[in-house]
């Protein structure tokens, strides 16, 4: 089989730097996904992403698939001809729609008896053939939320396409993408060598471009511009703080990528350290650098996207554009500390939260009420909880707030401890909004963990209760993010809390008739099953999170706890044969009723050893279970029931439980009843799936 190296280019005007990566590997993969679908064999695959171009080379790609052996079926063999050996009218039909005679025909074997039919061999598809559909698919699937038209074209993408390249080989393919016949040209570096480049077969891409300096590569671009900023800081004698968000972001802008450092006034270093890193790295895409002690000193390193003659005027530029951002934080600073933060409250209340339930100040009033609530389970001084969540939203009518709206609540703590506030309160403004994102830390004092609870509560409650819940596209109050963050907190800091009685007090402080019904059960269950992905992520099935979520546990330390004891438990080589048997245990149960399963079990009733056997081990595993159980420790609660898979199964095998006698038949019910009670004490074991 003849195979080429196949190769595809994109070139744009400037694409959006955060989404390159994932533009990139998108179109990588839609390629991957055309040409499997057409069953054309390849071998390995590269991605390549500058803010000009996106592209894709697929090395060993076959010039044709295999052709295909179709067996196309007819009407029924016994409907084929008429009484006088004639072709039917349907068996006429079938022909003419192949476009063979009918005596081409031929009788095929099929699970439901003889049918006329047509064997054929379809050709396989040709790379260069459908090429041009590939990326006219693999373009369409690209996730891209604003698309835009240019010239006097109706074509639709992130940004203007002004070239197309597709080479299978040396060969260029005929195909057009956007209105533009594909070529074997792309274009170099847009100021060191902006001109065409023709390439005479995919292998030189990388290489070509290289000469005329793009670095196509977009990993290998990532690593360039991680060490050179490494290199910069090592001679500063700091250290580069590198945020791999904005790395990725940065290697998104450049294609030839050139680190310098600049400098700025030590002045600058009195602003709170978070305001400098927000202008320098959310406006002009800076790394910033620290010392030994992790404080932050008065340079910065910026990435070009040119090799200069004279990098001094580079970097004087930066300095000068980095002044005045500087200098707004520290002016703005200086202003919002001339008020205090006690004093800015009360403008909450022309600041709307959600035009259903009131302003900043309402839902800053109602956390207070809630935090006061939640104080005591958390372990949390009350007073300083009502104080933290009294001045929690008062940052947000700061300047500087405003102007870098990342610093949020770190505003609030600087300002509170300028105003004499206490430590815990400073501290709770600042963590209220941890973790912030997956992964993220969480609040670490009672206080701060106490108000981060209650205002992620308040926000769930709230919007799930005026019925706008998120869907898989819209999700503005980032309830995903807080209900995640609820159980995150609950868990990871062994507070023992009922969610559904949190979220019922935080209902409590909406004036009546603002909520639905229905608003505290919507947002238990809704927060609840975000537990699935988490336990997902953590390689636990799903039957393991549904055994324990059937018995409609609120707690969600106490769920984690069960999960993970169901999933010990599900590795157990006894847990397939309880879990078949508490199934048919449920099963028998529910067809006959609680009348019949309500008796205590009478030993005297007994009529089969193994009935003697099963009540024997329930007693002596029941009252080891619940002695483990007492202690809350489920793992060892259920490993002491795992005993209980030998006599279980010789009841099956010995017992009818459906005798006659009625006495008899209740009392094996019972039996059985004791048993499914035991296990539904930890988890509704009956749906784990089998492994």
């Amino acid at each position: 089989m003849n195979t080429e190296t196949l190769l595809i280019e994109i070139g744009t005007e400037e694409l959006p730097p955060k989404d390159l990566k994932t533009l990139g590997l998108a179109l990588r993969d839609g390629l991957l996904k055309g040409l499997a679908d057409r069953d054309l064999t390849r071998g390995e695959a590269r991605w390549f992403a500058t803010p000009r171009r996106l592209a894709v080379l697929v090395e060993d790609v076959a010039e044709a698939a295999p052709a295909r052996q179709l067996e196309l079926l007819g009407p029924p063999a016994d409907r084929a001809r008429d009484a006088q050996g004639a072709w039917t009218p349907a068996a006429a039909g079938f022909a003419r729609k192949q476009g063979v005679d009918p005596d081409d025909l031929e009788l095929i074997d099929t699970p439901k008896g003889q049918r006329l039919g047509l064997r054929r061999e379809e050709p396989g598809a040709r790379t260069a053939d459908c090429v041009g559909a590939i990326v006219d698919e693999a373009v369409a699937g690209l996730p891209v939320s604003k698309r835009m038209r240019w010239g006097a074209h109706r074509f639709e993408f992130v940004r203007p396409v002004h070239w197309v390249m597709a080479l299978f080989g040396e060969a260029v393919l005929p195909c057009e993408v956007f209105g533009i016949a594909a070529g074997n040209r792309t274009r170099g570096h847009r100021f060191h060598a902006d001109r065409e480049l023709t390439l005479a077969r995919p292998e030189d891409y990388e290489r070509t471009l290289a000469e005329a300096r793009v670095v196509a590569d977009f990993e290998r671009r990532r690593g360039m511009i991680r060490e050179q900023v490494l290199v910069e800081a090592s001679a500063l004698g700091a250290e580069a703080v590198i945020d791999e968000d904005l790395l990725d972001e940065v290697t998104g802008l450049v294609e030839w990528p050139v680190a310098l450092t600049g400098a700025f006034d030590k002045r600058f270093l009195a602003v709170p350290p978070e305001a400098l890193v927000s202008a320098m790295k959310e406006h002009q895409k800076y790394f910033h650098v620290v010392d030994d002690a992790g404080e932050l000193l008065p340079h910065f390193i910026t990435v070009a996207n040119i090799e200069s003659r004279d990098p001094a005027q580079v970097i004087a530029g930066n300095e000068r554009v980095i002044r005045p951002r500087l200098a707004d934080a520290a002016f703005f600073y200086e202003q919002d500390r001339q008020a205090t933060l006690a004093s800015r409250v009360e403008a909450l209340k022309s600041v709307v939260f959600q035009k259903d339930l009131g302003t900043l100040w309402d839902k800053t009033s109602r956390v207070q009420c809630l935090i006061r609530e939640l104080a005591d389970a958390i372990g949390a001084p009350a007073d300083d909880g009502e104080r933290a969540a009294h001045l929690a939203k008062a940052d947000l009518t700061t300047e500087l707030v405003l102007e870098f709206g990342d610093l949020q609540g770190i505003a609030g703590a600087y300002y509170a401890r300028h105003d004499g506030e206490a430590p815990t309160v400073a501290e709770a403004l600042q963590q209220q909004y941890w973790p912030r994102f997956a992964g993220d830390r969480l609040p670490e004092g009672p206080v701060a963990t106490a108000l981060a609870l209650a205002d992620r509560l308040d926000t769930l409650v709230g919007i799930f209760g005026i019925g706008q819940p998120p869907t898989g596209s819209r999700d503005p109050f980032a309830l995903r993010r807080a209900a995640l963050a609820v159980l995150r907190i609950l868990v990871e800091k062994g507070l023992d809390l009922d969610l559904r009685e949190a979220l019922a007090l935080a209902a409590a402080q909406f004036p009546a008739g603002t909520l639905a019904d229905d608003a505290v059960e919507q947002t238990l269950g809704y927060s609840i099953e975000r537990f699935r992905a988490w336990f997902e992520d953590e390689g636990i099935a799903t039957g393991s999170f549904r055994a324990v979520t059937a018995l409609g546990p609120t707690r969600p330390l106490d769920i984690h706890r069960r999960v993970h004891a169901v999933h010990a438990f599900s590795e157990m080589p006894e847990a397939e044969a309880l879990a078949a048997a508490n199934k048919r245990v449920a099963n028998i149960l529910a067809k006959a009723g609680e009348n019949d399963t309500a008796a205590a079990v009478d030993p005297a009733r007994f009529t089969e050893p193994a009935e003697g056997a099963l009540w024997d081990a329930l007693r002596e595993a029941g009252a080891a279970s619940a002695a483990q159980l007492a202690e809350g420790a489920y793992r060892e609660a259920l490993a002491a029931l795992a005993t209980l898979r030998e006599p279980v199964d010789r009841f099956f095998d010995e017992v009818m439980v459906n005798a006659e006698d009625p006495a008899l038949r209740g009392n094996r019910l019972a039996l059985l009843h004791v048993l499914r009670q035991h296990f539904l004490a930890v988890a509704d074991i009956s749906l784990l799936e089998p492994r």
